[in-house]
């Protein structure tokens, strides 16, 4: 697990603004809410007079994007926020982020299928247009109901919160977005490829972030005077960090949906000699779009400490560049194992659809691990996860409180968190 700091030449941490950054990765985003209720019994623990939110900006990306909107709608009840978090998730049915009956996989999965089957032409000719593998009409429902997005402008008018951002990628124009509401006097940014838009959040923003190429449909929201079609967030993401700092963050708590770093010794896959099937190059690419380019940004922030702390302080001065505090939890698994070991808890129409991929259970379910680690939506998979979220949170408390700005921790065993085993219909 990596959960580095970086503390040279900055204020003490009660002072200065702090971000929660949760990044992309479907159902692995489970692993997030973990973490954040590892974070809540900590804080019970050691600052049990201080009720208010550790966080005032929230930046999310794809299924992040959904977990910082609904704790930015909650952030005046951290606490209780939290447990309704962990309450939805441990309680997850696929059928409640994306359409998951027979008749529902025949209508979006199967035609898609057939567009591979057949042929562009043949497809052409039968009109069969078909907007991504799965349905998530349901999450779209489940929204609703889930995050209450009206709630944020009294949040920013009181102060307890600063500024939500979530990030979206453009089909038409291949710009990456940052769609953010704040606190008045917060300015927009432009860089290469990516840019920032203020806009009231809406649930589509939610869902366009979300959107996992293929698996869900791009999302249409308006931006500067039109509409574009959007897609997952972590796509063309070349600076996952970025938006938390130009929103006035000096530090930054990341936690990430998948491991930062491979193990230095190379271990051989059982299937090492096989051909990659579909699910294992889907799974191959969804990792690259959701994790490489976070680890990538978070070496870019370190250098950057690391450059400014050899500079003199008035130099540092005039430079637009300011030292961030950085802290990291990421899992110390591996997701797509973990996801192989509950493949067969899917709902058979859609093992079936993925089965057609190359995804399955048992023994030799690890090659197409990666691509049900995204989907796996239910609830034997997001229990585990938010276990492993809140066990590496756990080793990392001295770290987290000394982040926090709160007491020091005597060594002691982490409480049990409860868990639902009954799925929580909402």
């Amino acid at each position: 697990m990596d959960h580095s700091r970086e503390r040279q030449g900055l204020e003490p941490p009660a002072q200065r603004r702090c971000a929660l950054l949760l990044t992309g990765g479907g159902a692995r985003a489970a692993y997030q809410v973990g973490v954040l209720q590892a974070i809540c019994a900590m804080r019970r623990v050691h600052q049990p007079h201080d009720s208010g939110a550790p966080f005032d900006i929230l930046v999310g990306t794809s299924a992040g994007a959904i977990n910082a909107a609904a704790l930015a709608c909650g952030l005046d009840e951290f606490d209780a926020t939290v447990e309704q978090m962990a309450s939805i998730w441990s309680g997850f049915e696929a059928g409640q982020v994306y359409g998951a009956d027979l008749l529902s996989v025949l209508r979006s999965g199967a035609r898609w299928m057939g567009l591979l089957s057949m042929g562009w032409v043949l497809a052409r000719f039968a009109r069969i247009k078909p907007k991504s593998l799965l349905d998530n009409t349901p999450l779209a429902e489940l929204l609703q109901q889930w995050v209450p997005l009206e709630r944020l402008p009294g949040l920013i008018e009181r102060g307890t919160l600063r500024a939500l951002a979530v990030t979206a990628s453009s089909y038409q124009s291949g710009r990456h977005i940052t769609f953010f509401q704040g606190a008045p006097g917060l300015e927009p940014w432009v860089r290469s490829q990516r840019l920032a838009v203020e806009a009231p959040i809406t649930h589509t923003h939610l869902l366009a972030s979300s959107a996992i190429p293929f698996v869900f449909p791009a999302q249409e929201l308006p931006i500067q005077q039109g509409r574009e079609y959007f897609g997952d967030g972590s796509m063309r993401q070349t600076a996952p960090v970025a938006p938390a700092i130009h929103l006035g963050a000096e530090k930054v708590l990341v936690i990430g949906a998948g491991r930062m770093s491979e193990p230095r010794t190379y271990t051989p896959s059982p299937s090492a000699g096989d051909y990659p099937s579909l699910a294992q190059i889907a799974g191959h690419a969804l990792s690259s779009i959701f994790l490489d380019a976070l680890s990538v940004d978070i070496e870019r922030v370190r250098r950057i400490n690391q450059t400014l702390h050899l500079v003199p302080p008035d130099l540092r001065a005039h430079s637009p560049l300011r030292p961030v505090e950085l802290m990291v939890i990421a899992p110390t698994q591996r997701l797509d194992s973990l996801a192989a070991q509950h493949a067969d808890a899917l709902p058979a129409p859609v093992r079936r659809l993925l089965g057609a991929l190359g995804v399955s259970s048992g023994r030799s379910a690890a090659a197409g691990g990666a691509l049900a680690s995204y989907l796996l939506f239910e609830a034997p998979y997001t229990q585990a996860l938010m276990a492993l979220g809140a066990a590496d949170a756990w080793a990392a408390e001295a770290e987290l409180c000394a982040f926090l700005g709160w007491s020091a921790p005597d060594a002691a065993p982490p409480p049990r968190i409860e868990r639902r085993r009954d799925p929580l219909r909402v």
